[in-house]
C-alpha cells in the first residue's frame, strides 16, 4: 500500500494547474445520460441519452460547445413499447461562474440552441396490433439551459456531471425533456 502511495505522489508531484481553461483551447467530450427518469425496468420511462461534442474556451474562461446527440424516449401503448427517437445539433455558450483557487474544479450555466429529427417508432405507422400512430416523422428546433460541474482527474482529462432541460416545441410528444449526463472531456490543443 505505501508502495502505491508513493508512486501516486510521484506521478501527481509537479503538475502544473495553469494551463487550464486557456483562451482557445479545444476539447473532445463524449457524454451519456438518463433522461424523464431512466428506468431499467419495461416501464414507460425507459430513456437515454449520448453525445459528442466540441468545446472551445475563450478570453474569459467560458466556452462555446459545438455537439451532436442522441436521446430515445421508449413510450407505453398497451404492452409494447413506442420507440420515439431525437437526433439533435447543438451549439452553445457556458458562462464559467465559480472555480477553485487549483483551477481543478469548475461551475458553469449554459444555453444553447438545439435543432435535430424526431422520428416516431422507426417511422413505421402501424402497429403490431393493427393500430396506427398518427403523429408523424419531424424536424425539431427549441433550446435548452444546463448547470455543468467540470473536475479536471488530469491537465488533459476532464470529468463532467451535467444537469439540463431541454425544450423542443416542435416535438409530437414531450415538449420538455430533463437529462442527466456525465462524460468526459480531453483537452487536444
Amino acid at each position: 500500500m505505501k508502495i502505491i502511495l508513493i508512486i501516486l505522489c510521484l506521478v501527481l508531484a509537479g503538475q502544473a494547474h495553469a494551463q487550464r481553461y486557456l483562451p482557445g483551447q479545444k476539447g473532445v467530450q463524449v457524454t451519456a445520460g438518463a433522461v424523464d427518469g431512466f428506468r431499467l425496468s419495461k416501464g414507460d420511462k425507459q430513456a437515454f441519452s449520448a453525445g459528442a461534442g466540441m468545446a472551445t474556451y475563450t478570453k474569459s474562461g467560458n466556452r462555446w460547445v459545438l455537439a451532436g446527440e442522441y436521446l430515445q424516449k421508449q413510450n407505453r401503448y398497451k404492452d409494447m413499447l413506442i420507440p420515439v427517437s431525437q437526433f439533435t445539433g447543438e451549439g452553445g455558450y457556458y458562462l464559467n461562474f465559480l472555480s477553485d483557487k487549483s483551477k481543478t474544479f469548475f461551475l458553469s450555466l449554459g444555453a444553447s440552441l438545439l435543432a435535430g429529427y424526431e422520428t416516431i417508432n422507426r417511422g413505421k405507422e402501424l402497429l403490431e396490433d393493427g393500430a396506427t400512430i398518427e403523429n408523424r416523422d419531424s424536424f425539431l428546433y427549441g433550446g435548452a439551459v444546463a448547470f455543468e460541474i467540470e473536475t479536471f482527474i488530469t491537465d488533459r482529462t476532464v470529468l463532467l456531471i451535467n444537469a439540463r432541460e431541454r425544450y423542443l416545441p416542435s416535438s409530437d410528444f414531450n415538449a420538455f425533456h430533463f437529462q442527466l449526463s456525465v462524460g468526459v472531456k480531453f483537452i487536444i490543443n
